[in-house]
């Protein structure tokens, strides 16, 4: 596990203002953070489809339905979904061309999908074990204190 990344984004988490400040700076951490990455964001659960929230790179479909691309197959599974070619995923949702492989983490807290954490990359096989262990171990932090804090004060 990457401890160092892990560490700082502990500290962003616990010094939380809002739930949309910890999702700005944990997408910039990792976008900054993590070499061979071309996006880095959340989208958020509605109750009826996934929504657009804090990220890093070009711009972004604003909303997937849960019958859509690999984020949407996270929700289905509700257990992290790692494509490392996204040309062969049959429902790859393309928003940057340049994307070649492609991680979504689902944010689960005591049962509810709060959302979920897609990161891209321009490079195949671009996640190792190491790094989705990270990122999921993050993702759970986040998750252990994100129903404490207000969305906006």
């Amino acid at each position: 596990m990457n401890n160092q990344l892990f560490e700082t984004a502990k500290i962003l988490i616990q010094d939380h203002p809002t739930q949309l400040s910890v999702y700005a700076n944990l997408a910039s951490l990792i976008y900054g953070e993590l070499p061979n990455l071309n996006w880095v964001g959340f989208y958020l659960n509605d109750g009826n489809r996934l929504i657009l929230g804090p990220f890093m790179g070009k711009p972004a479909t604003t909303e997937i339905s849960y019958d859509r691309g690999v984020c949407g197959e996270c929700v289905r599974k509700r257990h992290t979904v790692y494509v490392p070619d996204v040309h062969l995923h049959p429902d790859h949702i393309a928003c940057d061309a340049a994307s070649e492989s492609e991680l979504v983490i689902p944010m689960i807290s005591n049962g509810v999908l709060l959302g979920v954490l897609d990161i891209d990359s321009p490079k195949k096989d671009r996640f190792d074990h190491n790094t989705i262990k990270t990122i999921e171990k993050i993702v759970e932090e986040l998750v252990n204190v994100v129903d404490n804090i207000p969305f906006f004060k």
